[in-house]
């Protein structure tokens, strides 16, 4: 199975055994911590079937309308007033499976990664 295959694959039918702190989830889309987050606030969202670049993506596809509440909905929820979202392609893109980046280094709240959680007994 190409890798591309295999990660769409497991964004389908295992997000749940992501190790990383799952902030939202439809049946289109997986918005989760960046696992080694390069700015204050870093979330990855991906589509849960396989499109292997924003090239790749249809005009009409579902995924684009959960991308755009989802992004909303984060920017409200950790009230982001300078934010970025991001979509890398061609050599820029170093995973072949289509992501975006939000990101944002505002000074306000930032999702817990799970090591964090549970160093605050919040563990979930």
């Amino acid at each position: 199975m190409p890798r591309h295959s295999l990660a769409s694959w497991f964004f389908t039918h295992m997000s749940f055994a992501i190790p990383v702190k799952h902030l939202r989830e439809t049946d289109n889309l997986l918005a989760f911590c960046h696992p080694k987050p390069a700015h204050t606030f870093h979330v990855v969202i991906v589509p849960k079937k396989e499109i292997r670049s924003f090239a790749d993506l249809e005009p009409c596809d579902p995924f684009l309308a959960d991308l755009v509440a989802a992004t909303q909905s984060l920017v409200a929820e950790y009230h982001l007033s300078a934010y970025r979202l991001i979509v890398n392609g061609g050599e820029y893109q170093e995973f072949p499976h289509l992501h975006f980046h939000l990101i944002s280094d505002s000074p306000h709240p930032q999702p817990l990664s799970r090591n964090r959680e549970r160093g605050r007994g919040e563990g979930k």
